[in-house]
C-alpha cells in the first residue's frame, strides 16, 4: 500500500490548534499508562479538536483520486506517538488489517464506516469472522490496542472524509501504523 507523506512536524507546518492538540497527547504518552488506558485518554483528548475549521491547514486537507491519503502532522522524536491526518474520497477504503501499537480515530469531516473482525482460530490456520459494523460520524472517536484490532475504514459519505489519528508509534520511520493486512474473508464482497 502507497500513501503520500507529508515532512516531519519540524518542517511541516501545522497549525497552532494542532500544536495544541500535539502538547495535549505528549502529555497523556508521558503518563507511561497502559496501552489501553493511554489510548482512551488520547481519545477523549482528541474529542475537543474535531471538526473545528482551525485543526488542519489546506494541504492537509487535499485527497488523493488513487488511495485515501495520509498527512504526517507530527510524529514526537522519541517515537511514542504520531498524529496523522487521513483524507478519504468517496468510496475509498483501507484493507482489512491490524495495527503495529494503540492506535485513535477521530473523525473530522465527513462519515466514516468500519468492519471490525475478530481471528478465529481452525485447525492449524485461522479465519476473520465480522464482529460489527460501525458508522462513525463527524466527531466520533474510537481507541484501541492491539490485539483484537482488526477492522477495515471507508469513506462511507458523497463527499470527502478527514479522520484524525494518533498512533504509539513513529508511523514516519515505520512508513506506516498496519501491522498485517489480511485478505478478505471468502464470499465478503469488497
Amino acid at each position: 500500500m502507497t500513501v503520500t507523506t507529508t515532512a516531519r512536524t519540524s518542517g511541516a507546518r501545522i497549525t497552532p490548534l494542532a500544536a495544541a492538540l500535539i502538547a495535549e497527547v505528549r502529555a497523556v504518552v508521558a503518563r507511561g499508562l497502559t496501552p489501553e488506558l493511554t489510548a482512551y485518554l488520547a481519545a477523549e483528548t482528541l474529542r475537543s479538536y474535531l471538526g473545528n475549521a482551525d485543526l488542519l491547514t489546506l494541504d492537509q486537507c487535499e485527497g488523493d483520486p488513487d488511495r485515501y491519503r495520509q498527512h504526517v502532522l507530527h510524529a514526537e522524536e522519541d517515537g511514542s506517538f504520531s498524529v496523522v491526518a487521513l483524507v478519504w474520497l468517496p468510496g475509498q477504503r483501507t484493507p482489512i488489517h491490524d495495527h503495529v501499537s494503540w492506535c485513535v480515530a477521530g473523525v473530522h469531516q465527513g462519515e466514516e464506516s468500519e468492519r471490525r473482525y475478530r481471528l478465529v482460530p481452525e485447525g492449524d490456520a485461522a479465519h476473520l469472522a465480522p464482529t460489527e459494523d460501525v458508522v462513525n460520524p463527524l466527531g466520533s472517536v474510537c481507541g484501541f490496542a492491539p490485539p483484537g484490532d482488526i477492522h477495515e475504514v471507508r469513506n462511507s459519505c458523497t463527499g470527502t472524509a478527514i479522520s484524525v489519528h494518533i498512533y504509539g508509534a513513529d508511523v514516519l520511520r515505520l512508513g506506516t501504523s498496519i501491522r498485517r493486512v489480511y485478505p478478505r474473508p471468502e464470499g465478503e464482497r469488497g
